[in-house]
Order: C-alpha cells, then structure tokens, then sequence
C-alpha cells in the first residue's frame, strides 16, 4: 500500500502532520485514533514509514462479487485482521487477541476506541474493551492520534474522494505500566479509556459527546425514520385535506349548478306566465273589440 497507494495519496492530497517524533523508529506501541472516515486508515499508515496493522470488520472480507474479492484481496494484501462483529462479546475477544498478537511481534497495532466512525464528526465514548486491554496485558504505550478532516474528504456514503488537505496529528506515548495486571478490572479499564479519549480530544479539537457512538447512530437513525414517518404523516394529511377541500368545492358547484337550474327553470316558468298572460290580454282585447263592434251594428240597425 505504501508504495503503490502511499504515495499517490500524499502527492494528490499532501496532508499535513504534526508530532510524527512521538512514534518510534522500532519496537511495539498502539496508535489509538478518532475515527471520521474510511480513509483514515489509508491516510495514517501512508505517512508512517513503519507498517500499521488494524483490525477491520469481517464484511470487507466476505462480501460477495467481483467488487467483494477486490476489497477482501486488498485488506489481506496490506496486512488487515478480520474480527467477527456479529457477537459483541466474540467480537470483542477476537480483537484483544489480534491486538495482542501485532505487539508481541514488535509491530504497531492500530485501533479506533470509538468501534465505529463518528456519524456526525464528533468524539464519542470510547469502548473500554480492546484498547485498554491490550495496552495493560501487553505493557505497550498508547500513542493518542487525531485525524482532521477527513470525513470532509470521504463523508460516509460517498465513494468518489474530494480533493483537499486533511491533517494528522500525533501525541507523546502514554504510558499505562501503573496498572499492570489490572486489565479485568473494568473501572481501571475505563479510566484508561477515558485517559487516551481526553488526549484525542484535545489533539483533535473535537467536541465531545459522552455516549458511544453507536447509540448516537441509533438515535439519529431512530431521528431519521421519525422524521419521514412524520413527512409521510403531514403528506397524508394534505392530501386528505385536499381531497376534502376538492369535495367541498365539487359539492359547492354542484349546489351552485343546481340553483342555476331551478333559476332556469323559474325564469321558464316566468316566461310561460307571462306568455300566457299576453295571449289572455290579447284574447280580451279581441273579445272587446268584437262586443264594440257587434254593438255598433245592432245601433246602426235601430237607426235605420
């Protein structure tokens, strides 16, 4: 990765890093980092010289396809572990051997403390299993790391990358041995946590949230579907108002359409009367004019 993707990735996007000293030229540590992008785990290891082993979802490894074997080859061929996170308490015990297993060969081991990537580019919790555990059973320094702004490079979802700077910055080695074989002690396990939680932030800039973040995913999922559930609701009822209104508007012409026609007919009724009045009128005037005359002749006869 280093030689065909590593340097494409720092001549197209040149990111900037800070306390690249704090890592050691040999010897075990772990990198425990803020997770905002997919691409982290491509920008971190491409600006070390030395190789970064994480531990990666078991889904990169056994998807099926062509575009499946492509990604499960790619994960093998730059060292990534498989973990199984279908149970969380095999999950969890399948990384903390993983880790174990990268520092006791000397290697550097890489771990994001907050499980998943922040769904909304804050810090959340840390999960105390993992990290924690493989720093007190191994002895190993934390070594706090800060990814910037990657999540603006690749936001989730987004497959094709924007080109800009993202930035890296890495913190002094903390160091744990105080709490040598607590590592089942779950308060000890969390103060750990929190410890190197506390250094990212401050590292990152990040505002911190104190749930993990896969709760924080839920809710906003949760969010998300009462939000269109809500949309789908006031949809519906627009459109049973409008059908309402569209009612009331064909029962307000239809009225309107039937008192046009009793006025028709009303009018023709009028109409009638009235033609029936004048042919009445006429009809006397002509019965009068009739009685003139017959008077007249019934006069003229007694003159002569």
């Amino acid at each position: 990765m280093k030689f065909s993707i590593g340097g494409s990735l720092k001549l197209a996007f040149r990111p900037w890093v800070e306390g690249l000293e704090n890592i050691p030229a040999e010897g075990a540590a772990i990198l425990a980092s803020n997770h905002l992008s997919f691409s982290d785990s491509f920008f971190l290891p491409a600006i070390l010289d030395r190789k970064v082993t994480f531990i990666a979802k078991a889904e990169y490894f056994t998807t099926p396809g062509l575009k499946g074997r492509m990604t499960a080859a790619f994960f093998k061929g730059v060292g990534q572990l498989p973990v199984d996170r279908s149970g969380a308490r095999g999950a969890g015990e399948a990384a903390i051997k993983s880790g174990i297993d990268v520092i006791e060969r000397g290697e550097l081991f890489g771990i994001y403390p907050e499980g998943t990537r922040s769904p909304d580019g804050r810090l959340y919790r840390g999960k105390p299993g993992g990290l924690a555990r493989v720093a007190l059973a191994t002895g190993a320094p934390v070594i706090p790391v800060a990814m910037i702004d990657t999540e603006k490079i690749q936001p989730p979802g987004k497959v094709m990358p924007k080109l800009m700077r993202p930035g890296i910055r890495i913190g002094k080695p903390l160091d744990f041995s105080r709490y040598n074989g607590m590592e089942h002690d779950r308060f000890v396990l969390r103060a750990v946590t929190d410890e190197v939680m506390y250094e990212i932030m401050k590292l990152s800039g990040q505002e911190y949230v104190d749930i993990y973040a896969t709760a924080a995913k839920r809710q906003i999922a949760e969010a998300a579907k009462a939000e269109k559930e809500e949309e789908k609701a006031e949809k519906a009822a627009l459109a049973q108002a409008e059908k309402q209104a569209a009612a009331e508007a064909a029962e307000q012409r239809a009225a309107e359409q039937r008192r046009a026609e009793l006025k028709l007919v009303e009018a023709e009724a009028e109409a009638k009367d009235a033609e029936g009045g004048a042919a009445k009128a006429v009809e006397s005037d002509g019965n009068t004019a009739d009685g003139a005359d017959g008077a007249a002749k019934d006069s003229g006869h007694k003159d002569a």
